[in-house]
């Protein structure tokens, strides 16, 4: 029995270290490409191992003639703002979907659901010209709007089935209690369905980090670009300096990344609350 375990313990170690290398190679063959330089690269020279005398080459981007660091913060100011657009509006939608019955409620159900089945290529050019009507273009928040419009529907979606497993107890108790119902989605039903929350959160930031059809389509001013835009335009009609490009490509990555490791706690224990009716 005791050596039953000690393989079983044994098996769980190997396989979650080569989940992690896995996960982990690409962020390093990104960073032993950045400190490799271009001429090496096309010769197909590429060691495995980086050249940590050049590791000052990754941040040289930052200090080059493009304004990526400017681009990065647009990025951000994007992925944020999807992310808190969506969620306020999936947390009511979804709240609404969940405790209430109304006229169209499964019509608006499925409407949400289709959303998910139109590419995004599809609507560029109706979006395109009714952003202009509105005055919208060339400006970050016509893209947060863009974003929030795919990423809100699936924060809906998530949010509705965790809190459909809410006991409907909890909520008569604080009506009793005289909670009106804003209350009682503040203070029962957000703390109960935060994983499912955070899940929700990690899905809208990276549809708005990582867009780029709409970005690089509504904003024309090379200051607003998103980093997504930014880092394309390193690459050159005759000739792409590749350790530039695999620079801005892993300072690209890693704010993700962060923001990632900051919320995965919640994200497999959100995601599973938010797939299983209760």
């Amino acid at each position: 029995m005791l050596m039953h375990r000690r393989l079983s313990l044994g098996v769980r170690v190997v396989l979650a270290l080569a989940t992690t290398v896995l996960a982990g190679f690409p962020v390093y063959w990104m960073f032993d490409t950045a400190t490799t330089p271009s001429d090496a690269l096309y010769r197909g020279d590429q060691s495995w191992l980086p050249d940590l005398t050049r590791a000052g080459n990754v941040f040289s981007v930052l200090a080059s003639d493009t304004p990526f660091l400017r681009w990065l913060g647009n990025s951000a100011v994007i992925a944020f703002g999807t992310t808190l657009l969506s969620l306020a509006i999936a947390v009511m939608a979804a709240y609404a979907l969940s405790r209430y019955k109304f006229h169209g409620k499964g019509l608006l159900g499925f409407g949400l659901f289709a959303t998910q089945m139109l590419p995004e290529a599809l609507l560029l050019v109706p979006l395109y010209s009714l952003f202009a009507i509105l005055g919208l273009l060339n400006g970050l928040g016509g893209l947060i709007l863009v974003n929030t419009s795919f990423a809100m529907p699936v924060a809906v979606w998530i949010l509705k089935s965790a809190m459909d497993g809410v006991p409907y107890e909890i909520e008569e108790s604080a009506r009793v209690d005289g909670c009106s119902p804003f209350a009682i989605l503040q203070m029962i039903m957000l703390p109960i369905v935060m994983p499912s929350l955070a899940a929700a959160a990690v899905i809208a930031f990276f549809d708005g980090w990582n867009e780029y059809l709409f970005a690089t389509t509504f904003i024309e001013d090379r200051e607003l670009w998103a980093a997504s835009t930014g880092l394309a335009s390193f690459v050159g009609e005759f000739s792409t300096p590749l350790d530039t490009v695999f620079s801005a490509a892993l300072l690209f990555t890693l704010p993700a990344i962060v923001f990632f490791l900051l919320m995965q706690r919640r994200i497999v224990s959100g995601l599973t609350a938010g797939s299983v009716k209760g």
